[in-house]
């Protein structure tokens, strides 16, 4: 696969969680910029985990400091669920202590930026971790189908 191939991207789905709707609306801005994403948003923790059960996005650009439920719980529980936790998580935040840094580490983030974010680091990390995402998929469904032929055979 070439790198600048975006076919891997087409019918992605990306859950952009922030609680400022300014943020929330530069953010589906620049993911417009990425050909074949589909786009949905969510205010809060609790609505981001609902969003997660109805469109069953490859990768959320999750805010942390929000109210009732910070980005760092919503990628435990995300993270700590079988259904959910091959889903990409960039964390996205105005906290730049190395203490926060390890903090998103430790609840599986698999990127993390700070704001403001820059428009093409965002973009590639997004197309990056996209492509991982429909690779261990696609990795995923060839073991099961071998599965399947040693079940047959």
């Amino acid at each position: 696969m070439n790198p600048g191939d975006d076919k891997t991207l087409l019918s992605s789905t990306v859950l952009i969680v922030d609680d400022n709707a300014q943020n929330l609306e530069l953010l589906s801005a620049y993911m417009e910029e990425v050909p074949g994403l589909t786009v949905v948003g969510a205010t809060n923790g609790m609505e981001a985990l609902a969003k997660v059960a109805e469109h069953r996005p490859d990768l959320v650009l999750l805010d942390v400091m929000m109210p009732k439920m910070s980005g760092f719980e919503v990628c435990r529980q995300l993270k700590s669920d079988p259904e959910t936790r091959d889903i990409q998580v960039i964390m996205v935040t105005a906290l730049n202590e190395v203490g926060d840094h390890e903090r998103a580490v430790d609840c599986g983030t698999d990127e993390f930026l700070t704001k403001p974010v820059n428009r093409v680091e965002l973009i590639t990390r997004v197309k990056s971790l996209l492509r991982v995402r429909h690779l261990k998929r696609e990795l995923q469904q060839t073991l099961d189908s071998l599965d399947d032929d040693k079940g047959d055979s």
